[in-house]
């Protein structure tokens, strides 16, 4: 494992763990792994960018320079799904609050930032686990 993958695994480690609430919230107590998704080959996120293609499963991908994560697609005010926008920020169509490309509160009422999911490459595929 090299040190980009440690720290992919362990950012999503703690996210997962932390948050508390939702339908994208990380499990506390042991709850179960969690449920992984197989989000195709790995190489189709080589570009800089927001892949929405998984928002209706609760998260987005965002690849930006070396760093590829995936960051929760549900609003951590009330819940209500995200929508991408060009500049590649996030922004809750609810209630108004916008979250950075990195998933980083930058206007509320949201005031907890987006949880990161974990996420690894097994025989070229990319695997993102949601909490359980």
């Amino acid at each position: 494992m090299n040190r980009q993958q440690f720290l992919l695994l362990t950012t999503g480690a703690l996210a997962t763990g932390c948050q508390s609430g939702g339908p994208t919230a990380g499990a506390s107590g042991g709850a179960g792994p969690g449920r992984v998704v197989d989000a195709g080959p790995a190489e189709q996120y080589a570009a800089d960018g927001v892949y929405e293609g998984f928002r209706s499963q609760g998260f987005f991908l965002v690849r930006n320079g070396s760093r590829l994560f995936a960051v929760s697609s549900w609003c951590t005010h009330r819940k209500c799904k995200l929508k991408a926008e060009p500049d590649h920020s996030f922004y809750c169509p609810c209630h108004g609050s916008t979250f950075d490309p990195a998933g980083h509160v930058t206007e509320g009422p949201a005031k907890r930032d987006l949880p990161v999911f974990a996420l690894r490459t097994e025989n070229g595929r990319l695997l993102v686990t949601l909490p359980g």
